[in-house]
């Protein structure tokens, strides 16, 4: 086997082992939300706590290779969702319906990806070197620029589109956000009911832009 090979394989053996530790952490995440440990989540994957830094660093690496991974499960989602067969309003519709939906089947991912365990103070956290804001504000804005993106190439907003386009992604991710996070916490309403409401918030403008091709876009 030349060195070429070699490395090829050590670098698959490699991303396959990340895929089996992110798995692993998954599954504490499912168990005990914000509250899942580097112990744990080693003790899930079978190896030391060492070898988990090795792999990720610390709890702020393997955030965000957690926060990567549901990100880009959410936007594939998100994207589908925009273009599934529906006039723009039910696009729309879907579109929003899948972003709640999505943090109401794993609110315990959404936690941890959002929130800080109850437990642990701020004081705690920040010794840790681990401050849930200050990874959880790319993610949002991630979102914010890939929605920006899939709405500049799905209507025609004229001049200045590509400006009015990410205003509008990282508005409407805004929205999404505290309106989920606020309603996954208190259930005032069905998923339907906010969904319609958010909706009817953003209607105005919506309504009246030109899709970019036949039978796509927001």
């Amino acid at each position: 086997m030349d060195s070429t090979t070699q490395q090829a394989d050590q670098q698959r053996s490699a991303e396959q082992r990340r895929r089996e530790l992110l798995e692993a952490a998954d599954r504490v995440v499912l168990r005990d939300g914000p509250g899942a440990s580097m112990n744990a989540i080693a003790a899930e994957a079978g190896i030391t706590k060492p070898i988990l830094y090795r792999h990720f660093g610390d709890k702020s690496g393997l955030y965000r290779a957690l926060a990567k991974r549901h990100t880009d499960a959410l936007l594939e989602a998100l994207r589908a969702a925009a273009d599934a067969p529906a006039d723009r309003r039910g696009r729309v519709e879907n579109t929003i319906d899948t972003y709640l939906a999505t943090i109401e089947a794993r609110p315990q991912v959404y936690r941890f990806l959002m929130h800080p365990a109850e437990d642990s103070s701020a004081a705690e956290q920040s010794a840790r070197g681990f401050d849930i804001g200050r990874h959880s504000a790319p993610l949002l804005r991630r979102l914010g620029e890939e929605l920006g993106k899939l709405i500049e190439d799905r209507v025609d907003l004229g001049p200045g589109g590509s400006e009015l386009a990410r205003v509008w992604g990282h508005g409407i991710v805004g929205m999404m956000h505290g309106a989920g996070d606020w309603w996954l916490g208190e259930r005032p309403c069905s998923r339907t009911q906010l969904v319609t409401s958010l909706v009817d918030l953003l209607w105005g403008r919506l309504a009246e832009v030109e899709d970019r091709g036949a039978g796509t876009g927001l």
